[in-house]
């Protein structure tokens, strides 16, 4: 099926874990970037380590958790080329990728229950980019990289 690259730092630990497993089961096949264990880290190398995956192509989409979902999505989403996205339901999974095309999204583990965060993995990974009346926006997020907001 896919590569996805996953990565938490210690907050989301064990549902990365449950993720992976889940994502495994699924017959993805998976990068790891850490963390390994409950001991304290700091989410942006975490986040990071997924964005750099996905856009050197090592893996298609990335899957980030720490506590909120918030500060390691801001990490994986400073890697030029992500769209990175917190998701709280299946709903947001999906209109993430559907209308934004975003390569990564992030959970909170302290937000949502797990069975939930399941389900959001498994409707992100089901669903597609749209493309059509998203993609000037989609390509307007990837000007923002390098120049701003084009002229008009």
């Amino acid at each position: 099926m896919s590569v996805i690259a996953v990565g938490a730092d210690h907050a989301g630990f064990e549902l990365k874990e449950t993720i992976v497993a889940h994502l495994a089961a699924n017959d993805h096949e998976i990068v790891d970037c850490g963390t390994h264990s409950q001991d304290r880290v700091d989410y942006p190398e975490f986040g990071a380590a997924v964005g750099r995956a996905v856009i050197a192509g090592d893996a298609e989409r990335g899957i980030v958790v720490c506590g909120s979902g918030i500060g390691i999505v801001m990490a994986a989403g400073k890697i030029a080329g992500i769209r990175a996205a917190t998701v709280h339901d299946v709903t947001t999974a999906r209109m993430t990728r559907e209308h934004n095309d975003a390569n990564v999204i992030g959970i909170g583990a302290r937000m949502v229950g797990e069975q939930t965060a399941l389900d959001i993995v498994d409707a992100y990974m089901q669903a597609s980019f749209e493309g059509g009346r998203h993609q000037q926006r989609v390509e307007k997020l990837s000007s923002l990289e390098t120049s701003g907001l084009p002229e008009e």
